[in-house]
């Protein structure tokens, strides 16, 4: 019975290996997709500081930004099997407001007056930070989730934008940089944009980390399932050869006693003759 509990528990550790390897591969692959938006973002943003652009060519870099940034909010809602993945243990909610740059700007005094919320953007909500963590092994657990806070960065609250690398807040304060023909306070931007994709590897490192770690306790359980079916067999299976050579034995002698006691009182001639 007890290999047969340890063989259950190496079962269940497994499985959450798995569960949790391949979240931590989706998280690397939705960190990719971000990293790759920022560095567009990047490319956009140099074009557009250049002093020989004009206005027309500088609105339609600011389109794109736009766009961009409704992506990379798409990004930050990402769901891995029907779960918000940037939101902590907060799963079920979807961690960042869908809220577009225009929208915002279109917001009202009036609307502003009854919900001063109303114009947030993605760059003014924080995600949760609890962990998602499984246990690995015995007394081993691991977290292996990324918060939004952690990836795009914290919030920002409204009036405090120029001092935030938050990812969102790069890519609104582009487009007005862009809609106002500042390259001044643009090409001051990419600093934050270098920094903020700076730790976006950083992060996507940590969760390489994680992965490499993982492969090397799946490794180790597969050895531990291998050598307690092993000891398990030992233990409890019968060698079969040697019942089947004890049942012949036994048989044999079984036999043997049988006909033995039937030449004991088999009848003879004289028995009838008294």
């Amino acid at each position: 019975m007890r290999y047969r509990s340890e063989l259950q528990a190496n079962d269940q550790y497994e499985k959450n290996v798995s569960s949790a390897t391949s979240l931590l591969e989706y998280t690397d692959a939705t960190m990719d997709e971000a990293t790759t938006v920022l560095q567009r973002v990047r490319e956009l943003m140099v074009e557009g500081s250049s002093d020989t652009l004009n206005q027309d060519s500088r609105d339609a870099i600011s389109i794109e930004l736009k766009q961009l940034h409704s992506q990379l909010v798409e990004i930050g809602n990402s769901q891995f099997n029907g779960k918000f993945m940037f939101n902590g243990e907060q799963t079920l909610t979807a961690p960042y407001t869908k809220m577009t740059i225009d929208e915002s700007a279109a917001v009202t005094a009036d609307q502003l007056a009854a919900d001063p919320t109303a114009n947030y953007l993605a760059q003014n909500v924080s995600a949760d930070t609890g962990q998602i963590k499984y246990e690995l092994s015995p007394g081993m657990v691991m977290a292996v989730n990324v918060t939004g806070d952690e990836l795009f960065g914290n919030a920002v609250t409204p009036g405090e934008e120029e001092s935030s690398d938050n990812a969102f807040n790069i890519l609104s304060q582009a487009v007005k940089a862009l809609d106002a023909g500042d390259t001044s306070s643009l090409q001051s931007l990419l600093g934050k944009v270098d920094s903020r994709i700076s730790t976006m590897l950083e992060k996507r490192s940590e969760v390489g980390a994680r992965m490499n770690r993982i492969e090397l306790i799946t490794n180790r359980l597969e050895n531990n399932n291998i050598n307690l079916q092993t000891v398990q067999s030992k233990t409890e299976d019968a060698d079969m050869a040697e019942v089947i050579t004890n049942l012949k034995m036994e048989e044999n002698v079984y036999q043997a006693s049988l006909s033995a006691g039937s030449q004991i009182i088999r009848p003879s001639l004289v028995d009838f003759l008294k």
